[in-house]
Order: C-alpha cells, then structure tokens, then sequence
C-alpha cells in the first residue's frame, strides 16, 4: 500500500533545497515570495544560492549534508528542489531514509529529481510529487494553471487533469499507479537500486535537450528491459528542444516513439504537459490513477 505524505497545512514550514545544480537565490525568490503568499513558512537550505565555484550547488557532502537536514526536521513538512540539472544520483545511496519512513514528507521537483521520486517509492512505498519547481514562477507565471496544480495537490485536492487528444494516441483505459519521469535519469538508474518496476502501473515520460537518436535508443533500452511490455497504459508528455545530427534521423521525437510502441495493447497518450517547459502539471508519483484515452479527449484523474 502506498503511502501518501500528509498534506499542508497553512503555517507549515517548506524548506528549500537544491541537490544537484546551482541555482541563484534571485531565480528562486518569485517562488520563494509565491510559497509564502500561499500561507507556508520558507527554509532556504545551505545548497540555494551557495557560493559554489561550479555546475554543482556544493560538493557532494554538502549536498547530502543539506537534503538530510531538511529531511530529518520535523518542522519541516515538504522539501522543495530549487532545480534539477545533474548530481543526485552522486548522492542517493548515502541518503539516509530511516526517519522519512516513519514520518513522510512531500518531495518535490522533476528532471534530475526523477531519481529521488523513483527511489522514494521503488525503496519505501511513499508518494511524491513530480511538479514546477523554481525557475517556473518566474516571468509572470507563478499564477499559471501548472503552477496552480502543485498549490492544489499541496493542499490535498484531487487531480483531474483534461487534454485534447494527439493523432498518435491509442484509445482506451488504464488504471494503475503512476511512475516515470525523465526518460534520461530512468534510464540512467536502471539496474540500481533506484530502479522502477512498471508491470501493471502507467508510465509517464518526458526528456529535453536530446539527440533524436538518443531517444531512439533509449526507448529501445526500455523496450529491451521489459518496462514497456506489460504496462497498464503509457503517457508521453514533452519533448522538447530536440537536437538532430548533421544527417537527419528522419523522424520526430514523437514519431519515432510511436513507432516502437505502436504495437503494444495499452492506452497510449501522447502531448501530456508534463515537460520542462511551462506546461507542467504536478503528479503525484506512486499514486493510484485512471488514465482514459478517448478519440477526442484524454482524462487523468485519481
């Protein structure tokens, strides 16, 4: 049984932490002011706005050291990653989860945090929260739909989540938990001990910045470790800024992802806003879902 960690209460303490790349305290300080209109106290970890030298928030202890922290507090009821980048899988085996367990707390990021999500509930059966994080308020968006959607979830709604549907899409219904995340970092922990296991659950996915080529190969990855052949349904959300090699690989991300799924029995939706761009909305990983892929709408709700 899954466990969900408790919602938030008005006055509850989120701390802020960034466990891979750096980030300035001025990028973060729209979410920072956002967070607090919103009710919650902030905790700016060591890691945000440190005075690394370089891509890193700190080394690697210094990381730990501040993720810990914050995991371990007990005023502090949900840990909000900054930003992703790279450098939590430096990290994830000298995290120690002994007092999480007991008394769970929301984790919240994307990209690189992928690993902590999949690690959380592959390891301990808890639910966390694959949503915005703090570049995304910026720019006059902090009042977004996306945005919205992590305020929400924060205070304990329920999630029905409603989109046209893409050419690509397979028609029908799923229910199962939902894993997944950035396709770079799942394939990256596969055979760890962060790895997920996807029989029976829905599985979302979404990438940046990669080689057409590259997705290519990594969904064959996928294909030739049994994570896409037993699926309760599949959701492909952004892909996006996409790089091609001098000769062209000849089809588009979206193209070529349906090629090497299409012969699958599941439910397949594909343009789900789950991506590093604003379109974004928050997922509760672990957590039961109903995807329903319909010939002119896609519905996911718990």
């Amino acid at each position: 049984m899954v466990k969900t960690p408790p919602y938030l209460q008005k006055g509850d303490t989120i701390g802020i932490v960034c466990p891979a790349g750096y980030m300035s305290i001025e990028k973060a300080q729209t979410c920072i002011n956002t967070l607090q209109e919103w009710g919650y106290g902030v905790r700016i970890g060591k890691t945000l706005g440190s005075e690394s030298p370089n891509y890193f928030s700190g080394t690697d202890s210094e990381r730990l050291a501040d993720f810990q922290q914050m995991l371990d507090d007990d005023e502090v009821k949900a840990i909000f990653c900054a930003r992703g980048g790279y450098g939590v899988g430096r990290i994830i085996e000298e995290i120690n989860f002994k007092k999480f367990k007991k008394n769970p707390k929301w984790i919240i990021g994307y990209s690189d945090i992928t690993i902590l999500h999949a690690h959380i509930f592959s390891n301990y059966d808890i639910s966390s929260l694959h949503a915005p994080m703090a570049s995304a308020f910026n720019n006059g968006e902090s009042q977004n739909e996306f945005i919205g959607s992590l305020k929400n979830i924060l205070e304990g709604e329920k999630i029905k989540y409603a989109i046209s549907a893409h050419e690509f899409n397979r028609k029908g219904e799923a229910i199962g938990e939902l894993v997944g995340g950035n396709l770079s970092l799942l394939v990256h922990i596969n055979s760890t001990s962060s790895d997920i296991k996807t029989k029976g659950k829905i599985l979302f996915l979404e990438d940046v910045g990669e080689y057409l080529y590259n997705i290519d190969r990594m969904f064959y990855h996928l294909k030739r470790s049994d994570k896409l052949n037993k699926l309760a349904g599949l959701i492909i959300g952004g892909f996006t800024d996409m790089k091609d090699t001098e000769r062209p690989f000849g089809k588009t991300a979206y193209e070529l992802i349906h090629d090497i799924v299409k012969d699958y029995k599941y439910p397949v939706c594909f343009g789900f806003p789950v991506s590093h761009e604003k379109e974004n909305y928050a997922l509760k990983v672990g957590v039961g879902y109903k995807l329903k892929v319909a010939k002119g709408r896609v519905t996911l709700e718990e």
